[in-house]
């Protein structure tokens, strides 16, 4: 064991400053901590070797002792510091990503089908002149039956076509909720259309008890009805890129009056086939419910009927997107195997 004396001391810390030159990674640095602070190390064997020093000699030996570890800590610190420093700048440079270089291959990831005609049919009837307007899933049954002229003996307001939760909410069976909830806010004039999520109870081929809707509403003076006839089919022909031919029937909605729905040809056939999967032989698809809007409900909304109307229509996203996409299985929409809804995809209309 060496003896602790100014030598000694002197001869570690040049040894150390040596050692600490030639470093060149933190693998070095850490053999020379352990080196000169270990259990073992350098500094270890000055301070046990203080004991042998005469008592008047141990307290000047010891504090020169401490203040040199106190240095090698120090200095250990500031060199680990620039080495990681330096290793951290060469990685960055190493593994820069330039964001200023254009896209390599094609782009990941795509709107989901729905949403995309979503968007498509959104931006057409925002040409138009409308606004979108959203409102609560969890719907009190007042806007979803009350305030649409939807008497309580109704048969849409049983439970085999409703979800209803045990505080008496449900889950809204169609985006109308929105109208009137946008009639109480903003009033009239009023040019509005309401995407979103609805709930029924259905659930095969072509029907999900979750499925996307959008419903429109114009309130305004003196309203005509071949206003809505034209709306329908200006959006219609735009969404599917071609002049289509028209059917309107006489049909019955409890918040429209008249009511009618419209169909469509066939998108897949145009009423040639009568063997086509889509429209089996009609040559007919039913595509909106439409109807100049119940004097009821507009007064729901707290604007006086004498003055104002206007219609609304209702149109199922889902079944859109299938039309357009050549999709027929309506649960491949909702499906998570993307090979499963890819062999769907590829086998209808491209």
């Amino acid at each position: 064991m060496p003896e602790v004396n100014d030598l000694n001391i002197q001869a570690v810390k040049e040894n150390f400053d040596a050692a600490l030159r030639a470093v060149s990674n933190l693998e070095e640095l850490d053999e020379i901590r352990v080196r000169f602070t270990g259990k073992k190390g350098d500094l270890t064997l000055l301070l046990r070797g203080l004991g042998k020093l005469p008592p008047e000699q141990r307290k000047e030996a010891g504090q020169e002792v401490n203040k040199l570890r106190d240095e090698i800590e120090h200095e250990l610190e500031i060199t680990g510091k620039k080495i990681r420093d330096s290793e951290n700048e060469k990685k960055e440079i190493n593994e820069r990503i330039d964001v200023t270089l254009s896209e390599k291959g094609r782009t990941a990831g795509a709107f989901h089908p729905v949403m995309q005609t979503m968007h498509e049919i959104a931006n057409i009837m925002q040409g138009l002149g409308y606004s979108v307007a959203t409102g609560p899933e969890k719907e009190e049954e007042f806007y979803n039956f009350e305030c649409l002229n939807v008497p309580s003996w109704h048969p849409a307001r049983d439970m085999q076509d409703t979800f209803y939760f045990p505080d008496g909410t449900l889950l809204r069976t169609h985006t109308s909720p929105v109208q009137i909830r946008s009639m109480l806010k903003y009033g009239a004039p009023l040019r509005i259309i309401c995407p979103g999520k609805v709930y029924r109870r259905d659930n095969d081929t072509t029907h999900s008890p979750m499925f996307n809707q959008m419903e429109g509403l114009l309130i305004d003076k003196n309203v005509p009805f071949s206003v809505m006839k034209g709306t329908m089919s200006e959006m219609l022909n735009a969404f599917f890129g071609r002049s289509l031919k028209y059917r309107f029937r006489a049909s019955y909605f409890p918040f429209t009056e008249p009511s009618m729905e419209l169909d469509i040809e066939c998108v897949e056939c145009s009423g040639h086939d009568e063997h086509c999967r889509v429209c089996h032989g009609t040559g007919w698809l039913e595509v909106v419910g439409m109807g100049m809007v119940h004097p009821n409900v507009i007064r729901a909304g707290k604007i006086d009927p004498e003055i104002y109307n206007g219609f609304a229509f209702g149109i199922g996203l889902d079944r859109m997107a299938m039309l357009k996409y050549g999709i027929s299985d309506l649960r491949l929409l909702f499906d998570g195997n993307v090979s499963y809804f890819m062999s769907g995809f590829n086998s209808g209309r491209r």
